[in-house]
């Protein structure tokens, strides 16, 4: 039973993704990316970048204009995941564990880990992990991290996030989008070990 549950969870997942792409093709494009945006930072599971690379790789002009969308839309979706997690995650954890691929018991506890261990950096670096970012947002309204700053955390790691991207696919266009569809996970990976070195640094030497 639960080996077939898998693989159906998966097909969903492909299917949105389909979908998602889908909207690059319309005229409707921009806010589909700022919709899909919005709802990745709390409950939907295919990321922005899907939509964002392809809408660059469409109008390379447009490219950072599509970055601050992306941006904008996607800080005030984590405000959202921020509201579920400080006065509905009670009612609704069970829906997100069971419903939302990505989102799992252990995933939580993880992200627990990282806010104890680096507080204000732990969203800082969400923006750019391979955990989803809807984990972070809910998980600091259950934590009660201090609004202002998870804020501004979003703010600047989800607009180096899509402005890195969009920059990238304005500059070189298909070969880089190859290459970051590719190896976005391990790019992603990299920037956050130096992220972590930089506050390390800061710690350390200030």
């Amino acid at each position: 039973m639960s080996e077939q549950a898998a693989p159906q969870k998966k097909n969903i997942v492909r299917r949105l993704y389909d979908w998602v792409l889908h909207w690059a093709e319309t005229p409707y494009g921009t806010p589909a990316l700022a919709t899909l945006s919005f709802a990745e930072s709390s409950f939907f599971p295919v990321p922005p970048d899907v939509l964002l690379i392809a809408l660059n790789m469409g109008k390379p002009k447009k490219s950072f204009y599509f970055a601050l969308v992306c941006s904008v839309a996607s800080v005030l979706g984590g405000m959202f995941g921020y509201f579920i997690g400080m006065a509905l995650w009670q009612g609704l954890s069970g829906f997100f564990f069971s419903y939302i691929p990505g989102f799992t018991p252990e995933i939580f506890a993880k992200v627990q880990t990282m806010y104890n261990e680096y507080g204000f950096a732990a969203v800082l670096i969400a923006g750019f992990t391979p955990i989803p970012y809807k984990v972070f947002t809910i998980a600091s309204g259950v934590f009660g991290m201090n609004f202002p700053l998870f804020v501004l955390a979003s703010i600047i790691s989800r607009s180096a996030r899509f402005f890195i991207v969009s920059t990238l696919i304005y500059l070189f266009g298909e070969p880089i989008k190859k290459f970051i569809d590719k190896y976005f996970n391990l790019l992603a990976s990299a920037f956050v070990v130096l992220l972590i070195l930089g506050f390390v640094a800061i710690k350390y030497l200030f």
